[in-house]
């Protein structure tokens, strides 16, 4: 099964780590975020990777191999062992995509079109991470035989919330979880039918084809109550840091 990374966004939030480098390869404890994420699937026997490229994503490449690989839009596959700037260690097999700097998110999917193949694969962003069970995800996917599969989870919420009565604070809560809320949390299992709901590189993966996939009912969510944070910002970079350097990161469910 093939297993689509969406890396090519400019990641302007995180500015500060993303001016000299793509966001997938900002590190969490010494590792690209985009080796997490690697690991993740792969401690869940799903080895075979193809990652849209975009923003600097010559470093991706360069990251992975040191020998220039073509581009242009055009996948090649390598079995990586050792890189040139992080062992990435793992048999797993990468086929890198050159999808455009400007090119959205769906974009981006409808361009990976020709290296998926048949049947269902796996999709993610190149800046999140999670303890999900992959192999549960699959199987409720395979239960409900539609189109698309998002994993949905709780935002995360950094503020207190404050309880008022007029201008009296009646209670502070600290940090609390949007129980009501599910939120799209990457980590989708899909069938190749979906290309048709994609159109032109200035398709948003987020809005019409998840929009009219909903309405057309072929889009289940897989609900997640246990860990999952995006890198969205320099403050979700150093809370990830922060749990990694405590010795038990809750999405690193490999060994």
């Amino acid at each position: 099964m093939k297993i689509g990374i969406l890396a090519g966004g400019t990641g302007t939030r995180l500015a500060e780590e993303t001016e000299t480098r793509p966001k997938p390869l900002v590190e969490i404890g010494g590792r690209p975020i985009l080796w997490h994420i690697m690991k993740h699937y792969y401690h869940y026997g799903f080895k075979n990777f193809i990652i849209a490229l975009g923003y600097k994503g010559d470093h991706i490449r360069r990251s992975f191999d040191d020998s220039p690989l073509n581009a242009s839009r055009e996948g090649e596959m390598s079995e990586v062992g050792v890189s040139a700037k992080h062992d990435w260690r793992d048999d797993w097999m990468v086929e890198l995509v050159d999808t455009g700097n400007g090119t959205a998110t769906g974009g981006r999917i409808n361009l990976l079109e020709p290296y998926i193949g048949g049947g269902t694969f796996m999709l993610t962003y190149g800046d999140g991470v999670s303890n999900i069970n992959l192999h549960k995800l699959l199987e409720f996917h395979r239960s409900h035989g539609r189109l698309a599969t998002v994993t949905a989870v709780r935002p995360p919420s950094w503020f207190g919330k404050l309880t008022l009565e007029g201008d009296v604070v009646v209670k502070f809560s600290e940090k609390p979880r949007l129980e009501e809320e599910w939120i799209n949390g990457g980590f989708f299992v899909l069938e190749t039918g979906i290309f048709s709901y994609l159109d032109g590189d200035d398709t948003k993966w987020e809005r019409e084809p998840l929009e009219r996939l909903a309405k057309d009912g072929q889009l289940m969510a897989f609900r997640h109550n246990g860990f999952w944070q995006c890198m969205d910002t320099l403050r979700d970079r150093n809370l990830l840091q922060r749990l990694w350097e405590q010795g038990n990161p809750p999405w690193k469910v490999w060994e």
